[in-house]
């Protein structure tokens, strides 16, 4: 009876051990690892980075970034504290550039321009309030590397900082591009 029962069993896990289910990889990209042998240098394709010739920007920028690591205050324009709009408009103001006050206003200046065309110096507009029907947020674009594009604003959370469009939430919020250099 025991012999079996042992046969029985393995049986049973010879038969189970046969049914395998293949997990379902849709939409996963497939990849190739090779070993790399000794002496084998390993060079990553150049980046395409988008460099903007004009001065302005490069000044514009520059004057934005001496604000970087300022608290956020609503409706501020000095080092003692600004909200993102106030960020760019003494950023423009700096470099005699008149503009509008608010973000939503600003949002109807300048030529609008597809994300693929981005340059340094240009605006990045957000909506990021879920009730909101109007753009509430800017950025300004301090670099552009590839497909990463990178911008200075002002968060209610962390002051003046850089930020990337890859990003989710910004990614997610982002609404259009304008160039106004």
């Amino acid at each position: 009876m025991r012999t079996k029962t042992l046969i029985s069993v393995f049986a049973l896990l010879i038969l189970t051990s046969c049914v395998v289910r293949k997990k379902t990889t849709y939409g996963k990209k497939k990849t190739v690892t090779v070993e790399a042998k000794e002496g084998d240098t390993i060079t990553n394709p150049p980046t395409k980075k988008r460099v903007a010739t004009n001065k302005k920007a490069d000044r514009v920028v520059a004057k934005a970034m001496s604000f970087s690591g300022t608290r956020y205050k609503f409706g501020g324009t000095t080092k003692k504290g600004m909200d993102c709009s106030g960020l760019v408009y003494v950023t423009l103001k700096d470099n005699d550039i008149n503009f509008p006050r608010t973000s939503h206003q600003m949002a109807d200046e300048g030529k609008r321009i597809r994300l693929k065309d981005v340059e340094k110096g240009d605006l990045l507009f957000f909506k990021t309030s879920k009730s909101g029907k109007r753009i509430n947020h800017v950025g300004l674009v301090v670099d552009v590397d590839g497909d990463d594009i990178r911008f200075i604003h002002s968060t209610s959370s962390r002051g003046v900082i850089v930020s990337s469009l890859r990003e989710g939430f910004w990614s997610h919020s982002f609404i259009k591009a304008t160039r106004i250099l």
